[in-house]
């Protein structure tokens, strides 16, 4: 069931509210991913909320540039990216929920996605 979360980067310029579910995440091997440590869970974008640091962020795009990597550019963390879903072309919120406030990371069931193949 959704809840309502709020995060953001480790300076705290960066902050956001989204409604998600964080039952689940994702832990996804491509060359971004693999190397940052990030774990995912999703929202559609119209339920994520930038509170602040929008004029601090700074974007990173690479493959095929459906996601539009954001991180602060003051602390460098990647809280939170979003982008278009290429099998449905929904937007979509990928929270990183190291940045989730309150999160046990160790509690929550991890999938593994082979993201370097695709």
């Amino acid at each position: 069931m959704p809840q309502t979360h709020t995060g953001g980067c480790q300076c705290g310029k960066v902050r956001y509210e989204v409604q998600m579910d964080i039952s689940e995440v994702i832990a996804c091997n491509c060359s971004r991913c693999g190397r940052l440590g990030t774990l995912l869970a999703f929202a559609p974008e119209s339920q994520f909320k930038l509170l602040s640091g929008k004029d601090d962020l700074t974007e990173f795009r690479f493959n095929k540039h459906f996601i539009e990597h954001k991180f602060c550019a003051a602390c460098g963390v990647q809280s939170f990216a979003v982008g278009t879903q290429p099998k449905t072309g929904a937007r979509m919120a990928a929270i990183n929920v190291r940045c989730v406030d309150g999160i046990d990371v160790d509690s929550l069931k991890v999938k593994k996605v082979d993201g370097r193949s695709l």
